[in-house]
């Protein structure tokens, strides 16, 4: 059936206005940053083919993408990079890409309905929702735009270290980023906290040297 307003519609009728569903892609790669989206969408909203981003196609995302940014009344983008990752570990680094996502808003949300993560600290109300990128159109929304904004950023990194082949697996382990990975050793943009970074690290003595910041690009 796809995502929804249901979630958007119970807020709307406790008076909330401006709900923003808050996403983010990223969590799982070795290398990059991890980025959030928050989307605040009108009322009456049709967005065709709207979905969790996992479940569409790259061109069916990138003109989904396109739609959301024509559409909606507010987008948001933040991100957490490879140094912040590493000193604070993946989940807190999530919830900072996301507080920088919300902070992007033109006009602030007086409600979050957000995928799964709970996200302390914030004065608007927050509802995790397991599974909100597809059961609520705004989450869909959210995952849509962080990750087509995450998988041009991995290209162009792609630029920078094209030995690693990021253009094709985004940074995620599969066996032909271990393998670029074993032969070359990490680069700068590599999570060294993560598992097989540091099995790589360990097989050749490499010495762990946290990262200094890897925000090269803007979002």
């Amino acid at each position: 059936m796809g995502p929804t307003q249901e979630f958007e519609r119970v807020a709307w009728l406790c008076g909330y206005r401006r709900v923003a569903g808050l996403d983010e892609a990223g969590r799982g790669p070795l290398a990059g940053p991890v980025v959030a989206a928050a989307v605040i969408l009108p009322t009456r909203c049709r967005l065709l083919g709207i979905n969790d981003s996992k479940q569409l196609p790259a061109k069916d995302r990138e003109q989904v993408y396109a739609a959301i940014l024509e559409q909606a009344v507010g987008v948001g983008v933040g991100s957490a990079d490879v140094a912040e990752i590493d000193q604070l570990n993946i989940l807190e680094a999530t919830r900072l890409a996301m507080r920088r996502a919300v902070d992007q808003l033109t006009l602030p949300p007086d409600y979050l309905l957000i995928d799964a993560v709970v996200l302390p600290g914030f004065k608007v109300p927050t509802r995790p929702i397991i599974k909100g990128d597809s059961l609520s159109v705004s989450i869909a929304a959210a995952s849509i735009i962080a990750k087509v904004t995450r998988d041009r950023l991995m290209a162009r990194y792609h630029e920078l270290f094209p030995e690693y082949g990021f253009l094709f697996h985004k940074g995620y382990g599969t066996t032909e980023h271990l393998e670029r990975l074993a032969r070359h050793g990490p680069c700068s943009i590599h999570r060294r906290t993560f598992a097989p970074v540091q099995e790589v690290m360990s097989a050749t003595k490499m010495k762990y040297v946290p990262p200094e910041s890897q925000r090269l690009f803007d979002l």
